[in-house]
């Protein structure tokens, strides 16, 4: 078994205790079995400083349970043994569906003193049930069928804006904004945008910016409004790697 290595403050009482026992070592709650429930509780009460002996008189009082429901159950007639032992295990089972409770009311907690609980599942009867004439029927059937006809087919005129939009590429605005440096080493970062109005071609060149400026081709100043173009290799080697 592993030593138990927990401190008092971690368990509300003996029977938070227990229960932490019987769930680690996935004993039967209905039928504990008393001598490994004590040795693991005698284990723990051992590592109790001894300052904490003070808060800890519940703890001890249980231990004492414990030592006697072992005691008597070593005599003759361990019928008072059976009659505490179950006694124990009600109070834990108990203790165990208070605290599952507890739980529950928690989540269903929604401020101070008001709790609210999960919304009913209420069955839906999708069957129809009302009658029509069929006259109105046969209407409606007519009706469907007019509307049905009526539609007309979407016009190619609609797509036309869409496929025949201009698609720039990020690679030929790399090259653009390369081109525009090579000369004086220096632009603005408006000066790339003049005379663009087509906004594929807008976010294809600040891609290229961002490209660029990853791979250390061309440094931005502290607020972004100048581009300088790097002219050192081996820094852009560097920045690439």
């Amino acid at each position: 078994m592993n030593a138990i290595s927990f401190k008092l403050d971690a368990f509300e009482g003996p029977l938070d205790l227990l229960l932490h026992l019987i769930a680690k070592h996935k004993l039967n709650i209905e039928d504990i079995e008393i001598s490994l429930l004590l040795e693991q509780y005698l284990e723990y009460i051992n590592g109790i400083d001894e300052q904490d002996f003070e808060a800890a008189g519940e703890f001890l009082e249980m231990a004492a349970r414990l030592i006697y429901i072992k005691t008597v159950s070593l005599l003759p007639k361990p019928n008072e043994s059976e009659e505490l032992k179950k006694e124990l295990e009600g109070r834990l089972i108990e203790y165990s569906l208070c605290k599952q409770t507890a739980k529950l009311f928690k989540n269903m907690c929604a401020y101070g003193e008001i709790y609210v609980r999960e919304p009913l599942k209420i069955p839906v009867d999708k069957t129809y049930r009302k009658t029509h004439d069929k006259e109105i029927l046969l209407e409606t059937y007519i009706a469907l069928e007019i509307r049905a006809d009526s539609k007309e087919l979407l016009s190619t005129s609609v797509f036309t804006p869409i496929v025949s939009r201009k698609i720039v590429s990020v690679t030929s605005k790399i090259i653009y904004v390369l081109k525009k440096l090579y000369t004086d080493g220096k632009c603005s970062m408006s000066g790339l945008f003049d005379n663009m109005t087509d906004k594929s071609e807008r976010i294809a060149t600040f891609l290229a910016v961002l490209e660029l400026t990853k791979s250390g081709r061309i440094w931005l100043n502290d607020d972004n409004t100048q581009i300088t173009f790097n002219r050192d290799k081996k820094k852009v080697r560097q920045v690439s790697e």
